[in-house]
């Protein structure tokens, strides 16, 4: 017997990648808690848009997008916010203000990148990466 034995008719096992990623948020939220950020939403969906972190920022709502990759990987964190996956976190983020009606709160999105050393997971947090408008700050 092998290991995909125990998995039900047409599930697969969970991808490493897909358990680093919902790892990488879980520390994420962490090191923004112990900031003083209050996490609102965390993986909030609508249709094919997704949030990875809503938080609060004393009166900022921030949109948090969190991007992990194992140390010595090539690629860093945040060369996967590219201009697409930009539009559509503001897609995204439109929805959210609209359906919890906060277009009069200040907002700005910020990038959490989450190295996993194997040991630790480190996180550094790089504010108002990009405006709502798509401009970079």
């Amino acid at each position: 017997m092998g290991f995909f034995t125990n998995l039900l008719p047409g599930r697969t096992a969970p991808a490493p990648n897909r358990h680093r990623g919902a790892s990488g948020e879980d520390a994420a939220a962490r090191y923004l808690e112990s900031r003083g950020f209050r996490v609102l939403d965390r993986n909030w969906r609508f249709h094919q848009w997704e949030l990875d972190l809503v938080c609060r920022d004393r009166d900022t709502v921030v949109f948090v997008e969190v991007k992990t990759r194992r140390a010595g990987a090539m690629a860093a964190p945040g060369e996967a916010l590219t201009r697409k996956k930009q539009a559509r976190l503001i897609k995204a983020a439109s929805h959210y203000l609209t359906e919890h009606d906060l277009w009069d709160e200040p907002c700005r999105f910020d990038l959490a990148s989450v190295t996993d050393t194997g040991a630790s997971l480190d996180v550094e947090l790089e504010e108002n990466v990009f405006q709502l408008d798509g401009q970079r700050a």
